[in-house]
């Protein structure tokens, strides 16, 4: 046989025993760290870099003159076992492993939004959700579900916030059981956004005297402010305010309209 024919065969053979030994070695590497170890024999790359290093001899053998055949099989042997060994070993081999270190399950590498709490939910680039499209990440939150293009303040309400089912026990500023439960959810919230600070406002229906009214308004807005400063909301970050009942929001000719006038604003307070 020419050794021209002898060198396109040999050389056909490398390509094709190269481009399997590559394949195989990106499939494993696609299977995880365990595949590794699961691996045929004859697909690791040290045997591939052997058979290449002897398919590669061969075809430098063959394409040289006689008085050339050692160098050209040396020379294409350590092309051929180098070429090999490239294209047989796993793209990741060698690399320290990417880490996640606010563990929300996006890598470093790809984490837009760096230092996330933990336990908050988080999009496909590692940044917290915003469901309302308002700026303000779900997690700080306090009035989720804002129509679209709205503009909000820091707590992410369009005006201060009706803090709902936040009652309180019978001419008293005893918080009732279910007004704490709401509460917990508000300084969860407030904890998260450290940077606003909040006014606490206390209002009345006008069932009384206007002036045991304003009393007891403000002792109801110390009320929340002392159980959110309980939860870890410092206390130089809100400020308490009683209305008494000089702010109604309904009627007080009736039961319906004197509950609404009752109630307690959360709002931002800038100063």
């Amino acid at each position: 046989m020419k050794k021209s024919t002898t060198g396109l065969l040999l050389g056909s053979a490398l390509v094709v025993g190269l481009s399997g030994c590559a394949s195989s070695a990106s499939q494993s590497s696609g299977m995880g760290d365990s595949s590794a170890s699961d691996r045929a024999w004859y697909k690791h790359p040290a045997v591939c870099s052997v058979a290449g290093g002897l398919i590669g001899g061969g075809i430098g053998y063959a394409s040289m003159n006689e008085d050339e055949e050692d160098t050209g099989a040396y020379i294409g042997g350590t092309v051929g076992a180098t070429a090999a060994a490239l294209l047989c070993a796993e793209p990741n081999k060698g690399k320290a492993p990417v880490g996640d270190s606010d563990g929300d399950g996006v890598p470093d590498d790809q984490d837009e939004c760096p230092g996330t709490p933990a336990g908050v939910a988080v999009d496909a680039v590692g940044c917290p959700l915003d469901s309302d499209g308002d700026g303000v990440p779900d997690y700080q939150d306090q009035c989720p579900g804002t129509p679209a293009g709205a503009e909000v303040n820091a707590l992410g309400c369009v005006q201060d916030l009706v803090l709902q089912d936040v009652n309180f026990e019978f001419d008293s500023a005893k918080l009732t059981m279910g007004a704490e439960s709401v509460l917990s959810d508000v300084a969860s919230k407030l904890r998260s956004n450290d940077s606003v600070r909040v006014r606490i406002e206390g209002h009345t229906d006008s069932i009384g005297s206007a002036g045991y009214n304003m009393d007891l308004s403000q002792r109801r807005a110390d009320s929340v402010a002392d159980f959110l400063s309980n939860q870890g909301v410092a206390s130089n970050r809100m400020k308490t305010i009683g209305f008494g009942e000089k702010q109604p929001v309904a009627t007080n000719e009736t039961e319906a309209g004197r509950a609404e006038n009752r109630r307690v604003e959360l709002g931002e307070w800038q100063q």
